[in-house]
């Protein structure tokens, strides 16, 4: 009996829950924009923003995204944060380098719309920046190189010399110099984030020089990769995995996952735990990772690879740990120190190793 009266309560509890829920009011939509540099498809940069795009509608309840593709770093970037604003956006990533200037300013137009920036250095009382220590991987993907290469030249197509980049360029050739000690790298510069005649160039350029493994920090890897694989030499990817253009020579590649820190920032948006920050994630928090390897990689290197990966994650391995040593053999990071990542971020030089000037 005392059984049966139990579960009576049980049932009229339940049903009194779900009428009260169904009384309540629907919890509004947030309304969530982005805006891409580049195409969505570029199997890089903006496609694994939009990977996180896409990563939040399928994990947060009640929200709506719209996205918006080519969009230039200049003044037309700030008209369209102002009709999203106008429309009813109320968080907004403007995730390329060149957008937050233009960010700042519409956010102190519009106090009560919280903006999101990518890899930015500036904040504002609404605006905060994401990014991860992507550069964990790419000195990760350097140690791939340097076991790999056969003529100890490595190529690098950059874009810009701005930190982000260097901190690549640099991280990339101190992983496989940890390795190969007699590895150098060229780079060529682009001067844009997409240009892909000047990036096949760049790659056709550094192959006959005599490099045999292609990276770089443009806003897509496939133009290199493809010129690569074209070539009979090894590549390894930026931003996202784009193997499948390079499915012979792919060795590895450094990608994003902004998917979690996405659903992060709406929450602290909506719940009021909302900080004005620069929010750094890295290969722990899983903000960033490597790729599959590829059928080019040894059972053995992928083992040193992931050996290494493993003590950057239980720290005990620094990826900036001196000494760190210039292109003109000045050491700028002395043995048992340690660049800080506030350091890092602000990286205006190039490692010794590293063949190509400062633009």
């Amino acid at each position: 009996m005392k059984r049966r009266i139990t579960m009576k309560k049980v049932i009229r509890t339940l049903l009194a829950t779900s009428i009260l829920a169904a009384s309540l009011p629907a919890v509004a939509e947030t309304k969530v924009g982005f805006i891409y540099v580049g195409p969505k498809t570029d199997y890089g940069y903006n496609y694994a923003q939009e990977q996180g795009r896409l990563y939040l509608e399928e994990h947060l309840e009640n929200v709506e995204t719209v996205a918006f593709e080519n969009i230039a770093e200049n003044a037309d970037v700030q008209r369209v944060m102002e009709r999203m604003v106008r429309s009813g956006i109320e968080v907004v990533f403007p995730t390329s380098y060149g957008y937050l200037d233009h960010a700042l300013k519409v956010a102190e137009k519009y106090p009560e719309v919280y903006f999101a920036h990518s890899g930015g250095l500036k904040t504002s009382d609404n605006l905060m920046t994401y990014f991860a220590e992507i550069d964990q991987a790419m000195y990760l993907s350097g140690v791939a190189a340097g076991l790999t290469t056969k003529t100890n030249h490595l190529g690098f197509i950059a874009a810009h010399p701005i930190p982000q980049v260097l901190r690549n360029i640099n991280a990339f050739t101190r992983g496989a110099q940890s390795v190969n000690p007699e590895v150098t790298t060229s780079v060529i510069w682009t001067s844009s984030w997409s240009d892909p005649t000047k990036e096949a160039e760049a790659a056709e350029a550094l192959i006959s020089e005599g490099a045999d493994v292609l990276t770089g920090h443009v806003d897509s890897p496939i133009n290199y990769v493809q010129v690569a694989e074209r070539r009979g030499v090894y590549s390894v990817g930026y931003h996202a995995d784009a193997s499948q253009f390079a499915p012979q020579g792919w060795l590895v590649g450094a990608v994003w996952n902004w998917g979690p820190m996405m659903v992060n920032i709406v929450n602290s948006a909506n719940n009021g735990t909302w900080k004005s920050e620069h929010l750094r994630g890295d290969l722990l928090t899983g903000a960033a990772k490597l790729s599959d390897f590829g059928s080019a990689v040894s059972a053995e290197d992928r083992q040193t690879v992931l050996d290494r990966q493993d003590a950057i994650m239980n720290e005990g391995f620094k990826v900036w740990a001196g000494p760190v040593i210039g292109q003109d053999g000045t050491v700028l990071v002395e043995e048992g120190d340690v660049m800080t990542l506030n350091e890092t971020e602000k990286m205006d030089f190039l490692v010794q190793g590293v063949k190509g000037r400062l633009k």
